[in-house]
């Protein structure tokens, strides 16, 4: 009499089991795709820098108010910065970007 008892709940749970298993799995196969990495501007950079070079360097919109612009290049710097092993080339076509972009150019170009 306890035999059948225990087999039909060994059959319940293996159903059941099953059936979270494969909603579980539906689920996975069913999540957005998330890139592991933020894509960077990519490239050399150009002789004198343009708006839309600055924008993507810093990663803000061209028409992007100062305070984002300031609030971007903080946060690229503090990744890029010399005294973090940065390159002192990149650290210059940053705060390149953001005098382009806050408009106070000397219309030089880089330093280097």
């Amino acid at each position: 009499m306890v035999l059948p008892l225990l087999a039909g709940l060994a059959v319940a749970a293996a159903a059941l089991a099953g059936r979270y298993g494969v909603q579980a799995w539906q689920a996975y196969q069913a999540r957005p795709v998330v890139p592991r990495m933020r894509k960077f501007y990519e490239g050399g950079f150009q002789p004198t820098m343009t708006r839309r070079e600055a924008a993507l360097i810093l990663g803000v919109r061209e028409n992007a108010a100062p305070d984002k612009v300031k609030e971007a290049h903080k946060k690229v710097m503090v990744a890029n910065h010399p005294d973090a092993r940065g390159s002192h080339y990149v650290a210059s076509k940053i705060n390149e970007a953001k005098d382009v972009l806050l408009g106070k150019t000397k219309g030089g170009g880089s330093a280097f």
